[in-house]
């Protein structure tokens, strides 16, 4: 009886601490392949250009991962938008609150992630299977000659 609730102790701590959130560095959103850290510096009202995305989806507090129009902090549906003379490779406005912007300067590359691709392979299928298509109806109208 002892040594069951021992191994059940011993299970239920190894358990219950692999169930931890990470704890981000920074504020940051995933915009056209870029990781833009959201800074505190406001963006002027008249500085703010045209929309250009907005976060799809949350990253994984657990495993970190992400992939897309993603962020750590803000919620779907927040907007991006470009800042007037400044090129959206290097900085971009997220809608802090309806009328407030901050600044989100480039960092790097967002990691590479299978969904990034899943358009493509989707492409490629359907390009295949309509080739397939196409080849069988073209070959079922063609008949033999016969001398």
């Amino acid at each position: 009886m002892k040594r069951g609730l021992v191994l059940f102790v011993i299970c239920f701590t190894f358990f219950s601490l692999n169930a931890q959130a990470l704890d981000w560095a920074y504020k940051f959103v995933a915009w056209e392949g870029g990781v833009y850290e959201v800074t505190e510096e406001l963006v002027d009202a008249s500085d703010i250009g045209e929309k250009i995305g907005e976060v799809k989806r949350m990253a994984d507090d657990r495993t970190g991962s992400y992939y897309g129009d993603a962020s750590n902090y803000y919620e779907k549906g927040t907007k991006y938008y470009a800042i007037k003379g400044m090129d959206s490779g290097n900085a971009i406005a997220v809608e802090e609150q309806e009328g407030i912007w901050l600044k989100a300067k480039y960092l790097n590359e967002t990691p590479f992630h299978w969904m990034d691709i899943l358009p493509y392979i989707l492409l490629g299928i359907t390009a295949i299977v309509l080739f397939i298509a196409l080849s069988l109806r073209y070959a079922s109208k063609k008949e033999p000659r016969l001398h």
